[in-house]
C-alpha cells in the first residue's frame, strides 16, 4: 500500500492512471460489444468470448510474422474470425438458440476451454507480443506517457461503436436483427430468417473479437489462457452497462479500466486479476441489492 502514498505525493501519476485506464478500458469495451450483441440478440452468455479475443491476437501476430504490419492484420484477422463465428454457429451456436441460458453457458465454457487446449497444442504456450510501430506521446516532461496503440484502440472502440449503432438502425439487416431480438417468433411470422439473422449476430462478435485479439497483441500480450479475464471484464462491462447501451458499454469499460489501472498500481499487479473478480462479485451484489428494491417498490 506504500503506492497509495506515492500517489498522493505526486497527483500526476494519478492523472496518468486515469488517462492509461480510459484509454485500455475501450479496449475492453471493444470485446463488451460483441457480448452485449450476442446476449441481447440471441439470449446466450458467451464464455468463449474471451478465447476469440485470443484467436485474434494470434492471427495477427502469425500476419506480422508474415511480413504484414499488425494494423493492417487487424482487420483480416475480423475477417477471418468473421468466417470462424459463421462455422462456429452452424456446429454449434445454432443448437443453443432458444434452449434454457444455463445450457448456453455450459456449451460456450466447453468451446472455451476446446480453444485454449488447441491454442496451446497449435501455438505453444509461450507468451507473444507484438510492436505496433506507433510512437508515445508524451506530456509534463515525461511524466505523462500514452502508448499509441491505446488511442488506437481508444478510437477503435468509438468508431465501432458508432458503425454498429447506424448499421443496426439504419440498414435492411441490421433491422431484421432488431426486430429478431424483439420478438423472434413475430420476426419470423413477417418473414424473417431468424437463424441467419443469428449467424449473422454471432459472426459479427467473432468479428470484433478478432480485432481486438490484434489490439490486445500489441498493448499487452497473447497467450492460449488469457480469454477468462477478457470474458469476465466483457460480463462486467455488459452488466454495469445494460444490453443495448452502447454508449453505457464504453463509459462502463473506461471506468473499469481506471479501477483496474489504479489497483495495478495500488496493490501491484499480481493482485490486478483478483481485484477483477472482486469487482465481479460486488457489482452482481450491487445489481441484485437494486433489483430487489425496484420489485418492492413497484408491489
Amino acid at each position: 500500500m506504500s503506492n497509495l502514498g506515492v500517489l498522493i505525493d505526486a497527483p500526476i501519476l494519478l492523472l496518468q492512471l486515469v488517462v492509461s485506464g480510459i484509454l485500455v478500458g475501450a479496449i475492453f469495451a471493444l470485446v463488451a460489444y460483441g457480448m452485449a450483441l450476442v446476449w441481447g440478440v440471441m439470449n446466450i452468455i458467451n464464455i468463449a468470448q474471451g478465447e476469440l479475443v485470443m484467436l485474434g491476437g494470434y492471427i495477427v501476430f502469425y500476419l506480422d510474422a508474415a511480413g504484414v504490419h499488425p494494423l493492417f492484420g487487424i482487420p483480416i484477422a475480423a475477417a477471418a474470425m468473421f468466417a470462424f463465428g459463421l462455422a462456429l454457429y452452424r456446429v454449434v451456436i445454432r443448437r443453443l438458440v432458444d434452449r434454457d441460458m444455463f445450457v448456453s453457458i455450459l456449451a460456450t465454457f466447453g468451446i472455451s476451454i476446446l480453444l485454449q487446449q488447441l491454442a496451446n497444442q497449435v501455438f505453444g504456450a509461450d507468451i507473444r507480443t507484438l510492436s505496433s510501430g506507433l510512437p508515445n506521446l508524451s506530456f509534463d516532461n515525461g511524466l505523462i506517457s500514452i502508448a499509441g496503440v491505446k488511442i488506437v484502440g481508444f478510437a477503435a472502440a468509438l468508431v465501432v461503436g458508432g458503425a454498429l449503432f447506424l448499421f443496426l438502425r439504419h440498414t435492411r439487416i441490421g433491422q431484421a436483427i432488431r426486430a429478431t431480438a424483439q420478438n423472434a417468433r413475430a420476426a419470423r411470422v413477417l418473414g424473417i430468417d431468424t437463424h441467419r439473422m443469428y449467424a449473422a449476430t454471432f459472426a459479427l462478435n467473432c468479428a470484433i473479437c478478432g480485432a481486438a485479439g490484434g489490439l490486445v497483441a500489441m498493448t499487452w500480450f497473447v497467450q492460449p489462457y488469457l480469454g477468462l479475464t477478457y470474458t469476465l471484464r466483457s460480463f462486467m462491462i455488459v452488466v454495469a452497462a445494460g444490453i443495448g447501451n452502447l454508449p453505457g458499454v464504453i463509459l462502463a469499460g473506461s471506468g473499469f479500466g481506471v479501477l483496474e489501472e489504479t489497483a495495478g498500481f495500488v496493490l501491484g499487479s499480481q493482485y490486478q486479476t483478483a481485484f477483477i473478480f472482486l469487482l465481479l462479485i460486488l457489482l452482481l451484489i450491487g445489481r441484485n441489492l437494486l433489483l430487489a428494491r425496484q420489485r418492492r417498490y413497484l408491489k
